[in-house]
């Protein structure tokens, strides 16, 4: 979630905002039809490998409630549900935020013992998004629908740093809803970057609505909202920011530190392999949702060209197995012409030790930043699994990080799931990249801190790879702590051993990431919403590096 803000200032009351009437927008009639049984093109037997047939039996129609612990979901248990799942249903209930008495998303973290709220209390994008899965997996699509609206309307505000004015198709970081009792009004007060410490816009917030936006169609059946002007508009705003002609020599996005979940600074300023994978998602859920009409194929023909380019340049200059990890520490640098190999004149002595010894001669990992003459070697958990669940990877590709993941068990994993990244920076090269951040310090937050929520992108990864067998001996370990320990934010150490030094406790992305990962394999129909199939015109052949001579 984003650092720690200034007070909100960006507000404005029911009377002054053109808002949608979310009740009319829900009265608005449904389409009835049959969701899709999980991926698009592979049957459900191709996911047979570690589940028996009755699991694989049970797809779900829309609507309908998954079987875990809630108030309505006994249905088709068939077991005793592990004492959590019902103890989080009531946390992730009581952090949900209402506007106008209807519910529009759920605050970061319901922290009492915490002295000072800061932002925790705000609804941001990105934290939302497995909250919101978990309410439409258990047959709950309406706050959903009320949040995707809300965030719609706030991206139509002008938005302005200083003097300078944010780009039209940004969406918020986050909002809050406030309530005077007196006059009986909500106002909402909505954060684009411009009261965040360093002051930097969120790329991945449009991503995350597009992505969730395709989650929320796919489950429900509904194609009403998606189809209507102001989502298609939305999506083309959005679009814009990201496929405008400049400068760039590469289909990749070129983004500023602190722009993501990384939201501090981290040396991941360049191409970051999160914004990249959540772009191509991104990409890819508006292809399926926009129109045909003159407006939206113009948008589709230039979505079309850029997935190309972008699954090429991804999978052949960001991918790093033991073969090209070998092929690299052989490059010959200062190469010119069309027919250089390291076209990015990264430096063999630049590769860091530890990589050597991390990679395994079965696995490989897209690293997480590629740029003129910069390789970033570090593993970033969540540009990983948006890589697989996108079909960004390849199922080759797809296949060798979770064997990597298995391998290095210990590593990326070790008492808590999951490293957000590995591994940290410390001693000098901390004090360079970080600028002595005192929050992100060695195995810490946001270098090489263990975060819960990256429980729910694991199971699913896991389970279009055919591994649930890695996602259940996840979801085991935080079985073994994540409650007794208050649901905390992130956890410190190397192994994930200890909470967070500065982490809030019942947050609620750590809640929902675990209600997530259990319903999904509990049922993993449920990955239709999040997973989408590779697009074989878009599968090059690959060649390997030759930049050494034999």
């Amino acid at each position: 979630m984003e650092c720690p803000k200034e007070p909100l200032e960006s507000q404005c009351s029911l009377s002054e905002i053109d808002d949608f009437d979310l009740t009319r927008a829900l009265d608005k009639p449904r389409l009835k039809i049959e969701r899709k049984r999980s991926f698009d093109e592979r049957s459900m037997s191709e996911l047979s490998t570690g589940y028996s047939r009755h699991e694989l039996d049970m797809a779900h129609s829309p609507g309908s409630r998954s079987f875990v612990d809630t108030p309505l979901s006994y249905v088709r248990n068939s077991f005793e549900p592990h004492p959590m799942v019902a103890e989080a249903w009531e946390a992730l209930r009581r952090s949900m935020v209402f506007f106008r008495g209807q519910p529009v998303g759920t605050i970061a973290a319901y922290d009492h013992a915490s002295e000072e709220v800061l932002n925790y209390d705000q609804v941001f994008v990105r934290d939302f998004v497995p909250s919101a899965l978990a309410f439409l997996m258990n047959g709950e699509p309406d706050i959903v629908k009320n949040f995707l609206l809300k965030t719609l309307q706030l991206q139509g505000w002008e938005k302005r740093v200083d003097r300078f004015k944010l780009g039209e198709g940004v969406m918020p970081a986050s909002f809050k809803v406030l309530h005077d009792p007196v006059r009986k009004t909500d106002t909402i007060a909505a954060d684009f970057g411009e009261t965040a410490i360093g002051r930097v816009a969120p790329v991945d917030s449009g991503f995350w609505w597009i992505i969730l936006l395709r989650a929320y169609t796919k489950s429900t059946g509904d194609l009403t909202l998606s189809e209507t002007p102001e989502c298609q508009r939305g999506i083309r705003l959005i679009l814009s920011l990201c496929l405008s002609e400049g400068f760039d020599t590469f289909p990749t996005l070129l983004c500023a530190d602190g722009c993501s979940m990384v939201d501090r600074r981290m040396g991941v300023y360049g191409y970051p392999i999160e914004i990249q994978a959540l772009f191509f998602m991104a990409l890819k859920s508006a292809l399926s949702m926009l129109k045909h009409d003159e407006e939206g194929r113009e948008f589709i023909e230039k979505i079309v060209k850029r997935l190309h380019a972008l699954s090429f340049h991804m999978r052949n200059y960001f991918w790093l197995d033991f073969q090209q990890l070998n092929d690299i520490y052989r490059y010959k640098t200062e190469e010119y012409s069309h027919t250089a190999v390291n076209k990015f004149n990264v430096m063999p002595d630049s590769i860091p030790d530890w990589v050597f010894d991390f990679m395994p001669l079965r696995g490989g990992y897209f690293v997480g930043n590629v740029s003129p003459a910069r390789m970033d070697f570090r593993w970033f958990s969540l540009g990983n699994c948006v890589a697989i669940l996108s079909s960004l990877a390849t199922p080759d590709q797809s296949m060798a990080i979770m064997d990597l993941l298995e391998h290095r068990w210990e590593e990326l994993v070790g008492e808590m799931p999951l490293k957000i990244c590995y591994p940290c920076i410390e001693s000098h090269e901390w004090r360079i990249v970080t600028g002595c951040d005192p929050k992100n310090t060695r195995w810490s937050y946001h270098n090489g801190g263990s975060w819960p929520v990256l429980l729910w992108m694991l199971t699913a990864a896991c389970i279009k790879t055919g591994r649930p067998q890695i996602a259940r001996r996840a979801i085991d370990l935080i079985e073994s702590r994540l409650h007794r320990d208050c649901w905390p934010e992130y956890y410190d150490g190397k192994l994930g051993r200890y909470v967070g030094k500065q982490a809030r406790k019942y947050q609620t992305w750590s809640i929902a990431g675990y209600l997530v990962a259990k319903m999904m394999l509990e049922d993993p129909s449920h990955i239709g919403m999040i997973s989408l199939e590779e697009d074989k015109q878009m599968n090059p052949v690959i060649k390997r590096s030759a930049s050494w001579t034999c």
